[in-house]
C-alpha cells in the first residue's frame, strides 16, 4: 500500500530527485522535479541523493559548471557513490526521456576538422575505435551522451545534448581528452 502511494505522489507531485544534506539520507533535504541552475539556497552541502525517477546531472557550481555526475534511478547513500570529490552540489538538470536512434560525429579537430567518425552506440575506450587520444569537436545529432575522461566510464563526465560543439571547451571540459562516452538510455 505505501509503494501505491508512493507511485501515486510521484507522480500527481511530479517528485524525482531528493538532495540530502548530511550521508544516508540525513539532515535538510530538497525535492526537485525539474531543472534548477541555483540549489544554494535550498541546502549548504549535499552528502546524499535519491533518484526517485529519471536520469540526471548535478553539477558542482551553479549555472550548471564545474565537475558534472550522472545519476540515475537509485540511491547514492554518500558522494563517493556518484564519484564526486565533494559534498558540493549546486545545479541539476533532468536528463529528457529520449526514444529512437542516437546518432554522434566526432572530430579530432576543433571546428569540425581533421579525422572524423560517426558514432550509434557506445564505446568504452575512444583510443582502440577512433585511433586519437583527443576528440577536438563534436556534433550530436540524435539522443543525449555522456563522455567520460578515460575508458571504461571513468572519470570526469560530460553531459551532451543535440547541437554542435565547436571546440571542448563548449562541454565544459578543460582538455580535448575523451576516454569513454555511452548514450543515455537507461531509464
Amino acid at each position: 500500500m505505501q509503494a501505491f502511494f508512493g507511485a501515486l505522489y510521484m507522480h500527481v507531485f511530479g517528485l524525482q530527485v531528493i538532495f540530502y544534506e548530511d550521508r544516508n539520507f540525513g539532515g535538510r533535504s530538497y525535492e526537485c522535479s525539474s531543472d534548477c541552475a541555483d540549489l544554494h539556497s535550498y541546502f549548504s552541502r549535499c552528502n546524499s541523493i535519491r533518484v526517485e525517477s529519471g536520469c540526471w546531472m548535478v553539477y558542482e557550481r551553479p549555472n550548471y559548471m564545474g565537475y558534472q555526475y550522472f545519476l540515475r534511478r537509485g540511491e547514492y547513500p554518500d558522494y563517493q557513490r556518484w564519484m564526486g570529490y565533494n559534498s558540493c552540489i549546486r545545479s541539476c538538470r533532468m536528463v529528457p526521456m529520449y526514444r529512437g536512434l542516437y546518432r554522434m560525429k566526432i572530430y579530432e579537430k576543433a571546428d569540425f576538422a581533421g579525422h572524423i567518425m560517426e558514432f550509434l552506440d557506445d564505446c568504452p575506450c575512444v583510443s582502440d575505435r577512433f585511433h586519437h587520444r583527443h576528440i577536438s569537436s563534436c556534433n550530436v545529432m540524435n539522443g543525449y551522451w555522456i563522455f567520460y575522461e578515460y575508458p571504461n566510464y571513468r572519470g570526469r563526465q560530460y553531459y551532451l545534448r543535440p547541437g554542435e560543439y565547436r571546440r571542448y571547451r563548449d562541454w565544459c571540459a578543460t582538455c580535448a581528452t575523451v576516454g569513454s562516452f555511452r548514450r543515455v538510455i537507461d531509464y
